[in-house]
C-alpha cells in the first residue's frame, strides 16, 4: 500500500482494516522512506517499508488518492517504483485520485476506471482510461474505486477475490459496514446543483492541479 505526504489517510485505512486480516504482516505501508507519513488533514500515518526495501514479486499494488496527487503525478521515483511493481502484482489497484497516479504511471492505458467524480470524466481520459460512473470498476487486474467513501466497497470485492464472497461477507460484519447516511448527497445527482457547486470550490485546486498534471501525458 503505497504512502505519501498529502494522501488522504482515509483511502488508505478503510481498505486496510479490511485487508490486514488476509495479510498479516505481509501487508506492507510503503513510502520513499520509513517513517510518519502526514495525510492532507495532518492526520500522520506510519510507512514501515521503503521502496528499495519493498518485495518485487507481491499480489496486490494500492495507491489512495489525496491532495497531493498531482504531485505524485509528477514524481518520476514513485511512478517508476509502481511500474516495476504492478509488472509483477497479480492485482492493481486504486482508491480516489490514486487511480490518476495509476494513469500517470501509464498503468491503466486501455483500462476502464473510474475516480473521484471531480476528476473522473476530465482527468482520467486524458491518461489512456476509460471513465466508469461506478463506485468500483474492476477490469482484467485493475480494480479503481470512486472518492474517499469508496475504499471500503473496494476492499470488499479485493477480499472476494482473494479469500472468497465467504470471507468478504464476514469481513463486511465484522465490520459492521451497513451505511445509512443522513443525507442523500454523497453524488452530484443526488447532492443537486448548489451543493455540487460548493464541492466543486472546495476541490478545485485538486481537480485543476491533476489536469495539469496530466497533459503532459496526453500525447504519449
Amino acid at each position: 500500500m503505497l504512502m505519501f505526504p498529502g494522501m488522504t489517510a482515509l483511502d488508505l485505512v478503510g481498505p486496510q482494516a479490511i485487508l490486514a486480516g488476509l495479510a498479516g504482516d505481509r501487508l506492507h505501508l510503503v513510502a520513499r522512506q520509513v517513517g510518519p507519513v502526514p495525510s492532507d488533514t495532518g492526520l500522520s500515518l506510519v510507512a514501515d517499508t521503503s521502496f528499495d526495501a519493498c518485495p518485487r514479486d507481491i499480489d496486490v499494488l494500492f495507491v489512495p488518492g489525496g491532495d497531493a496527487t498531482p504531485g505524485q503525478m509528477r514524481d518520476e521515483a514513485t511512478l517508476a517504483f509502481l511500474r516495476d511493481r504492478a509488472a509483477h502484482a497479480s492485482w492493481v489497484t486504486s482508491v480516489c485520485t490514486g487511480s490518476l497516479v495509476l494513469g500517470a504511471a501509464g498503468l491503466l492505458d486501455g483500462y476502464r476506471a473510474t475516480s473521484h467524480w471531480s476528476v473522473r470524466e476530465t482527468v482520467l481520459p486524458r491518461l489512456g482510461a476509460i471513465p466508469v460512473n461506478r463506485r468500483v470498476v474492476v477490469d482484467r487486474n485493475r480494480i479503481t474505486a470512486a472518492g474517499i467513501s469508496a475504499g471500503l466497497d473496494f476492499a470488499l470485492v479485493l477480499a472476494a477475490r482473494l479469500r472468497g464472497e465467504e470471507y468478504a461477507r464476514t469481513s463486511q460484519l465484522v465490520a459492521e459496514y451497513a451505511p445509512e447516511p443522513p443525507f442523500s448527497a454523497g453524488t452530484p445527482d443526488s447532492a443537486g446543483p448548489d451543493i455540487t457547486a460548493r464541492a466543486a470550490a472546495i476541490l478545485k485546486d485538486l481537480a485543476d492541479g491533476s489536469l495539469a498534471a496530466a497533459m503532459p501525458h496526453r500525447n504519449r
